[in-house]
């Protein structure tokens, strides 16, 4: 079991919120960290929403370039973080079955950016910013970040962030398209739990279903995406909080779903 100890892990109800929490480095990321990260998603214990975020006054300053210093192979040992911990923690947010929130204050760049912008709903303080910093210092953008960005923004900007290395502030990615919304910073927990929360009383099969369904989406054809919609529709059609949700309407009340 992976297990670091720069990795809060707290329950709040029925949101796991996630927290890098090394705040003395800025939260830079180590392979350890994103390796507990992805461990603590493998065991929601129930839980039904996911927050992401950091210890004071950073989301995450990218990974720990220290910590690859001392390698015999420099080049294999950032590979060897990337193939085995960096990304397979990227894809384990992707493939959740909850609705992940990320909450971001101060720096998102480098991986920190890949994993703030893989979940389903980034909440930005006004102190936040998202930085493709590598080219700076003569690497390529990783943890998935040419994949997302030029779906969130455009091949113009996605370009712009990782060929420039400019930062991009909280009201520039709000106007972008890359984050959901912004808050004042001392609001940011709360508003990221509040949303989680109302993520997590919503009916969580139906939730695993759109996300999935709009990931996969951009990868089909129309016709792939109507037969795909049927065929989870039907499924959705038959859940416990699909009954639920048509007695509330008829009766003109709020749904109890219990994500089932």
């Amino acid at each position: 079991m992976a297990d670091d100890e720069s990795i809060r892990i707290e329950r709040q109800g029925d949101v796991l919120v996630v927290t890098l929490d090394r705040p003395d480095r800025l939260n830079a990321a180590t392979p350890a960290m994103f390796a507990t990260i992805a461990d603590a998603l493998t065991r929601l214990d129930g839980a039904r929403a996911v927050v992401l975020a950091g210890a004071g006054r950073a989301f995450c300053s990218g990974a720990d370039i220290a910590a690859s210093q001392g390698a015999a192979d420099p080049a294999l040992a950032t590979y060897d973080a990337l193939t085995k911990s960096y990304n397979p923690t990227i894809r384990a947010i992707v493939d959740l079955g909850v609705p992940v929130v990320s909450a971001v204050r101060g720096p998102a760049a480098g991986i920190g950016c890949s994993l703030a912008l893989a979940a389903d709903f980034c909440v930005a303080s006004e102190s936040a910013y998202f930085l493709q910093a590598f080219v700076n210092i003569g690497l390529v953008p990783d943890g998935g970040a040419s994949w997302m960005l030029p779906r969130l923004i455009g091949r113009a900007r996605a370009l712009e962030m990782m060929m420039l290395g400019e930062r991009v502030p909280a009201a520039k990615a709000l106007d972008w398209g890359m984050v959901h919304r912004v808050v004042p910073d001392e609001a940011l927990e709360a508003e990221a739990l509040a949303l989680a929360q109302r993520l997590a009383a919503g009916p969580t099969v139906a939730l695993r279903m759109i996300r999935r369904g709009v990931a996969e989406a951009l990868e089909s054809t129309l016709d792939e995406a109507l037969e795909r919609e049927a065929h989870d529709q039907r499924q959705a059609r038959g859940t416990a909080d699909s009954l639920e949700g048509g007695m509330a309407f008829l009766a003109k009340r709020k749904p109890d779903f219990r994500g089932r």
